[in-house]
């Protein structure tokens, strides 16, 4: 198997099994059994259960930060980047709830392994997107914002329904979340967060259209 196939499938097991038992939780022959390969092969591309562990981690930061390359841009509208990026999160929470478990997991430890991911990295990355939110709020797209603590409010709200699922399902009386949940979702917050009849949607009313096609791109 080549390298990068078999690394994303190591991956892939991981995301899962750290996310379900957590890191004293889970063991690297359980995620050899999940990802179907021999032990050996997890040591060899990865080394220890730590570092395969950080992967996992990092892995989820990469996707999250490419969402936001994607969307949160200049050469973007406004409505257009910030819409795009609410259902984009939303959507990574609906079918990866484990990887956004696992670093809510990870945050309450301190974030030990990633820290210093989160404080070259991360912190990087969102002082660029402060940048387009200083061109949008010039262009008369948005109003100006703290970007680090606006940035904090759009990620709890949207990685929420994947760590806060269980909750939110007992408050909506039903066993797990359903389509329309996330749909909801993404319209009550860009209607918070826009807050502009010419930018947002109005609380409540869901564009189906555009979430089901990332549905389907995701």
């Amino acid at each position: 198997m080549p390298r990068e196939m078999a690394e994303a499938q190591i991956l892939e097991a991981a995301e899962l099994e750290f996310g379900r038992s957590g890191f004293d939780g889970a063991s690297m022959a359980g995620i050899a059994r999940a990802a179907g390969l021999p032990k050996a092969n997890l040591h060899y591309y990865f080394g220890t259960k730590e570092a395969l562990y950080r992967a996992v981690l990092e892995n989820t930061l990469t996707d999250w930060l490419a969402d936001a390359e994607l969307w949160l841009t200049p050469a973007r509208a406004a409505r257009e980047g910030l819409r795009g990026y609410v259902l984009t999160k939303l959507a990574f929470s609906r079918d990866r709830p484990h990887a956004s478990r696992l670093f809510a997991h990870e945050m309450l430890q301190d974030a030990h392994h990633i820290r210093f991911y989160l404080s070259t990295t991360l912190r990087a990355h969102v002082a660029l997107i402060g940048r387009t939110f200083a061109l949008w709020a010039q262009r008369g797209q948005m109003h100006k914002v703290d970007t680090p603590h606006f940035m904090f409010a759009l990620w709890s709200m949207t990685q929420a329904y994947a760590d806060m699922s269980a909750q939110m399902a007992a408050v909506l009386d039903r066993p797990a979340l359903l389509p329309e949940d996330f749909e909801r979702g993404a319209a009550t917050i860009l209607g918070l967060l826009l807050n502009e009849p010419s930018l947002g949607m109005g609380a409540g009313e869901a564009d189906t259209g555009a979430w089901m096609e990332l549905g389907e791109k995701n």
